[in-house]
């Protein structure tokens, strides 16, 4: 197994709960990352018919089985448990009791928010990140790989190309998790709709496009992305709430949460298509905020990063609030430095004056330099 930066996090808070839940895309890792935080725990998955039903028929039988607690995993196939659950900790008072994981955040999380209120505590888990890859000696040698493969653990632990692995994973997401999450009748027309939003990742959201692009409403396009969401295949990045600067656009960003995935949704399956592709550059900012979520998570932190853009295009890619200040990250593919990357930031730290720490500009290139006002940073210094 890859060490999990996620580790420590687990770790911290099955000391102060009694419950920790690990949640996060179907094959990001989570079972086995609990398995070896938690080894001296009994594992049992729900996705097991008989232990789901058992669960299901007699969930405090169930749950008095385990002594010393255990992981349970794909808990949202069982929602009921949450409720029994609440007793049976209360009861014991004793920290890291269970281990919940889950692939869906719908019933799940609704379910911890109703009956587990102040006895969770919640970490989300992603694919692998460039920094654990790197820590692992499995880091691609070139950006268009990393670009092409993604972080999927399959993709570094078996020997599986992402051609191999992603027309499988595609097919067991709308097969198992979509239906879990909504009925939809044409799951081909949903895989479009999925594809769709691959070619907006790092674009401005417009629902009533993307839903006439796919021959469904806005409102239904706005469910059906509520079910990636909630599946952890794309997340929406809100603009700074800040109040500088008039006319600011208001309308949020989509990305998706692994640029692998992105990149064979769109077509692409070797590295001589990635360095060609129209969408090189949406894929590179793709990558590199992924890596700053799965940053966040890992350390079980919000996902408190933004952008900034106005009316007539001036553009940061991401924002972020620091005690010191505001933190801006321009995003660039190319692999050398240009004099006019930084012009959006100027722009933008003209507006709000001192408290913008120094930016960063994250590139398609190697090392870790200044450059003017600027901290230039490769992509395998993330």
């Amino acid at each position: 197994m890859i060490p999990r930066s996620a580790s420590e996090t687990l770790c911290r808070l099955a000391k102060g709960f009694p419950i920790v839940a690990l949640t996060g895309p179907r094959q990001s890792g989570k079972t086995t990352l609990a398995k070896a935080v938690f080894s001296d725990k009994a594992y049992v998955s729900l996705e097991n018919p008989q232990e789901r039903e058992f669960a299901q028929q007699d969930p405090q039988r169930f749950l008095l089985r385990f002594n010393d607690g255990a992981i349970l995993d794909e808990v949202q196939r069982c929602p009921a448990l949450l409720s029994w659950l609440q007793g049976l900790v209360d009861e014991r008072g004793r920290m890291g009791d269970f281990i919940l994981t889950g692939s869906a955040q719908f019933d799940l999380i609704s379910g911890m928010t109703q009956s587990l209120a102040g006895r969770v505590g919640r970490i989300e888990l992603l694919p692998l990140s460039a920094r654990e890859l790197a820590g692992a000696g499995k880091l691609p040698l070139s950006l268009d790989e990393m670009l092409l493969c993604g972080g999927y653990p399959a993709l570094f632990d078996r020997t599986l190309t992402s051609n191999d692995w992603f027309p499988n994973y595609v097919a067991t997401y709308l097969e198992r998790d979509v239906r879990q999450l909504i009925a939809i009748r044409d799951l081909s027309q949903f895989q479009r709709f999925v594809k769709m939003c691959a070619a907006r990742s790092g674009q401005l959201l417009n629902l009533a496009s993307l839903g006439a692009d796919c021959g469904i409403s806005a409102v239904t396009a706005r469910e059906w992305l509520s079910v990636l969401e909630a599946s952890y295949l794309v997340i929406r990045l809100q603009p700074y709430h800040g109040n500088f600067g008039k006319r600011l656009v208001k309308t949020p960003k989509l990305y998706f949460l692994d640029v692998g995935l992105m990149a064979w949704l769109l077509g692409i399956r070797d590295t001589t298509s990635v360095a060609t592709h129209a969408a090189r550059g949406a894929l590179f900012e793709t990558f590199v905020v992924s890596e700053l979520i799965k940053q966040r998570f890992n350390t079980g932190y919000p996902v408190d990063l933004y952008f900034w853009r106005d009316n007539v295009g001036h553009e940061v890619d991401i924002l972020y609030e620091m005690p010191a200040g505001i933190q801006a990250i321009e995003i660039k593919s190319g692999s050398t430095f240009a004099t006019d990357w930084p012009t959006a930031i100027q722009k933008w730290r003209g507006l709000i004056g001192d408290k913008a720490l120094r930016p960063i500009i994250v590139y398609g290139g190697e090392g870790n330099y200044e450059r003017g006002s600027c901290q230039v940073l490769g992509w395998r210094e993330l």
